[in-house]
């Protein structure tokens, strides 16, 4: 029987409609029928479940319109008469089933001068029966679909008032059907049903038998057995016309990855969603699930179960319920310990409440974090109807299957919070790493690889050895990346940017993400301060205020960039008689690797990830093989704030393995990455600043004639004043240097300045304490062709040159005789002469009568051999973005 369809028509009168069934769904066509003129005069539902009233006597009484409440309509097959007179008082002309359980005795269905029409969620004759909507997808059809019918006492067999078709694909479930089509649909077509019975329109057309199905209701448990003897394509099929409740079932031995218990007389149940058809290959790597009546055993992988059916066809099933406990099918093997809980903004906290409201008004009991939604009576209307009481609230668009996989009220709360910001819903996350109580305060951070919001062994099983500076002693070991490490997590995060929830936000909702991180790195900003000071060396006051302090701020700078990336209008010629409109857009690059150095292990990330993230892309990022930990710490972070799965990348390793791999990769769009510089220019504190360990530190000065022996002088009294030691103490003004070879590096460096005849009047040597210290080192009289004088040492070593005031162009030419040029500065009173230098001077950065004052508002970067691009800035959002040009002719 084909569709019936016919165009809606407003009613020319108005009806008296008796409203029987129940579930948000009769609620919303009670609301339908009012809108529309009709007068509903009765509603009768079903009893309370413990506290909880039906949605649909719930809109009645706001409505004043009697509810009544039956259990059953019928004893032993036969009306129950105070029910029949109760229905008969309200005078309905029609009848409306929208959604009805009950069976409704002929007295009532044919009493109304118009008798019953009733819905049906598929395109009868097909399909008759309780379960439907699942039998459309067991059975693969490609057309689902909804019919009104006029009720008789068959099952599903009266005459067609009206029917609807809808397209079915073979990656539909029953939510997906449901919520698209038969839901919002079907009480559009109520509604247009009701009309045409007002209007005298209604046909009655007479079922036909050919193509009829009576399929059984799914509702024991032997209905929902999987029969794995059935082919690929079938077992998707059953499986997702199952996916919303109950679930597929099967039964496995208990096993572990080692393997199955074979003695174990025990069994575990197991049911089987969010199935989809597998159309990649696919390596047999990953943890074995072993299924009975299966060939192959099932394959753990990072996006769920891997099933090959007996005729070779694969599936991937993405949740399972294990023993009646709902979790991601690739963490079967995985326990729950290292949950990393939310912390939440008085915004979120106030969601909470208003969502323990809502679960309060369903349940209609007292809600605690352990609640649980569906051990406390819920069903699949009452997900619907919290899917949509969310969307009201926040509007924030929850799938069914978020409430499946959540069943706590804690759980729930939690995912959803991390879906308004943008994140996967992904709530825990689990790591191998190191606690140490240190600088009176405890920290934790992880030793692993990050890779699509995870924490996971190197495969290569290599590790990093990192070495405390201030006295050598070992902190930890961490995982470091393989090449194929940096295929998975480049793969990850060209998913992330192509496909996943990065790329489907919008860039203020992106804002808001960046924002929270820099609020968590706020918070933990000691913690942070105190894992870059172990393992960088850093001064803790001056990573307090610089290393993490400019890093927070310079998320919080980007972060509120994300939603002002725009395009532009260009006028050009018209193709008369026709005009044209050119536009460009920004857009992002793509996958971005970001290698960063150790001098500023959180800043350097922060200055290169935080524009490429505001930008839309994803990252890879490899740290600094000596100091990884904060950028481990980070990533943590990074989950907590509701970062997407693949977006943010950590991978620790070698750069003549990890590093090269990133260059090397063809999904890798952009390669950022910082690198030490030859040459910078002025003043003691620029120079011994974050003991030397400075990207711009200005370690050779030109200092005019005149006053050279007099600022030498001052320069030795005020570097001996300096304090070297315990990074962490709160008096220390010099740390160690970052690590063994670089202090070797130093010392060379300082050998290689006396041999070539420099002047040694200051320092040189390594301090005679455990640890990477070196001393504060000054050397003069050094001329242009000396080594030191071309080479950086990128330490606390300072270069000292003379210079005539007279000829300030021959100062300028000497400094800019390098193939670098980084950064520069000028101390003067002579404004002109201050102009005149920074014109001509060849450096990314001039600094006058100050040094190292950078801001997060400020572009920097190097001209020369000292780099191409900026940082900072809204410059450095276009080092990260790729500019489209749409031209349109009208």
């Amino acid at each position: 029987m084909p569709p019936i369809a016919v165009p809606n028509e407003a009613p020319k009168k108005s009806l008296r409609v008796a409203l029987i069934g129940q579930s948000t769904f009769a609620a919303e066509v009670f609301k339908l029928l009012q809108k529309d003129g009709h007068q509903v005069v009765g509603v009768f539902t079903v009893l309370d479940k413990g506290n909880r009233e039906d949605p649909l006597a719930t809109i009645a009484v706001k409505n004043n319109v009697p509810v009544f409440k039956y259990k059953t309509w019928r004893i032993k097959g036969k009306v129950i008469p105070e029910i029949l007179e109760e229905y008969k008082s309200v005078n309905a002309e029609l009848n409306v089933l929208p959604f009805c359980t009950q069976f409704i005795p002929m007295e009532v269905i044919l009493f109304p001068k118009y008798q019953s029409i009733c819905y049906h969620p598929s395109i009868l004759p097909r399909h008759r029966g309780a379960s439907s909507v699942n039998w459309t997808l067991i059975e693969g059809d490609t057309t689902c679909g909804l019919s009104i019918f006029w009720a008789d006492d068959g099952l599903d067999t009266g005459p067609i008032l009206l029917q609807k078709s809808f397209p079915c694909t073979i990656d539909d479930t029953v939510d997906t059907i449901y919520n698209r089509y038969l839901y919002p649909e079907g009480i559009k077509a109520l509604g247009e049903s009701v009309n045409m019975v007002a209007n005298g329109t209604a046909p009655k057309i007479t079922q036909t038998e050919e193509g009829a199905t009576y399929d059984p209701a799914l509702f024991k448990p032997e209905t929902h057995q999987i029969d794995w003897s059935k082919g690929g394509v079938a077992l998707h099929n059953f499986i997702r016309g199952l996916d919303s409740s109950p679930g597929a079932t099967t039964f496995i031995k208990p096993q572990t990855k080692d393997g199955v218990n074979e003695g174990s007389e025990a069994n575990i149940e197991i049911k089987f969603f969010g199935s989809s058809l597998w159309e990649g290959e696919y390596e047999t790597e990953g943890d074995k699930i072993y299924i009975p009546g299966l060939k192959k055993p099932a394959v753990i992988h990072e996006a769920g179960l891997l099933i090959t059916a007996n005729d070779g066809i694969k599936l991937n099933i993405q949740r399972l319920k294990v023993n009646g406990k709902m979790i991601g099918a690739q963490n079967f093997f995985k326990t729950n310990e290292n949950k990393v809980s939310l912390e939440l903004t008085e915004e979120e906290k106030q969601f909470v409440e208003n969502a323990r409201n809502v679960w309060k008004a369903i349940l209609r009991i007292d809600i605690e974090s352990d609640t649980d939604f569906f051990e406390s009576g819920a069903g699949s209307m009452d997900v619907v109807r919290l899917v949509e009481e969310v969307k009201d609230i926040v509007n924030l668009e929850l799938q069914n299957e978020d409430i499946y996989m959540n069943t706590t009220f804690e759980e729930f709360y939690t995912v959803a919070i991390l879906k308004a910001r943008g994140g996967s819903g992904n709530q825990e996350i689990v790591y191998d790493g190191v606690e140490l109580e240190v600088n009176k305060m405890k920290i934790k951070f992880p030793t692993q690889l990050f890779i699509n919001g995870e924490f996971v062994n190197a495969d290569s099983g290599k590790k990093l050895t990192l070495i405390n500076p201030s006295d050598e002693s070992v902190i930890c070991t961490v995982e470091s990346a393989s090449k194929n490490d940096v295929d998975k997590a480049v793969k990850a995060a060209h998913k992330a940017f192509e496909e996943g929830e990065w790329s489907k936000i919008s860039a203020r909702e992106r804002g808001q993400i960046l924002f929270k991180l820099a609020d968590l790195m706020e918070q933990h900003k000691e913690e942070l301060a105190t894992i870059e000071s172990i393992d960088s060396g850093a001064v803790y006051t001056l990573a307090l205020k610089t290393h993490i302090g400019m890093s927070i701020e310079t998320w919080r700078y980007f972060a509120g960039w994300c939603d002002k990336i725009q395009g532009s209008t260009i006028p050009i010629n018209h193709a008369r008689p026709n005009r044209n409109l050119t536009m460009t857009k920004k857009e992002p690059i793509g996958v971005c690797a970001l290698i960063t150095p150790w001098n500023y292990p959180l800043m350097m990330l922060s200055w290169k990830m935080a524009a490429c993230l505001a930008a839309g892309n994803t990252v890879v990022m490899k740290p600094a093989a000596v100091c990884p930990l904060t950028a481990l710490k980070f990533a943590e972070l990074c989950v907590r704030a509701g970062v997407p799965p693949g977006v943010v990348n950590i991978l620790p390793g070698s750069g003549t393995v990890c590093g090269q791999a990133l260059a090397d990769h063809p999904l890798v769009r952009k390669l950022g990455f910082t690198g030490s510089t030859e040459i910078g220019i002025s003043g003691m504190g620029s120079v011994f600043f974050n003991k030397g360990e400075n990207c711009i530190a200005a370690g050779r000065l030109f200092v005019e004639e005149s006053i050279h022996d007099e600022f030498v002088r001052r320069v030795i009294e005020e570097t001996k004043k300096m304090s070297i030691g315990d990074p962490l103490n709160r008096g220390t003004a010099h740390g160690p240097q970052n690590h063994k070879a670089h202090m070797d590096k130093l010392i060379e460096f300082v050998e290689r300045g006396i041999q070539d005849g420099a002047k040694l009047v200051y320092g040189g040597k390594r301090v005679d304490r455990p640890g990477y210290f070196m001393e504060p080192t000054i050397f003069v009289d050094v001329t242009d062709d000396m080594w030191i004088a071309k080479e950086e040492s990128f330490g606390p070593i300072m270069i000292i040159s003379k210079f005539s005031s007279k000829n300030i162009d021959d100062v300028i030419r000497r400094a800019n005789n390098t193939e670098y040029g980084l950064a520069s500065g000028v101390f003067t009173k002579d404004v002109s002469r201050a102009m005149q230098f920074a014109e001509k001077i060849d450096a990314g950065t001039v600094f006058v009568n100050t040094y190292n004052k950078t801001d997060v508002a400020a572009p920097f970067g190097g001209f020369k051999q000292s780099g191409f691009g900026k940082d900072l800035g809204q410059d450095a959002l276009n080092e990260y973005l790729k500019t489209k040009t749409v031209t349109i002719e009208y």
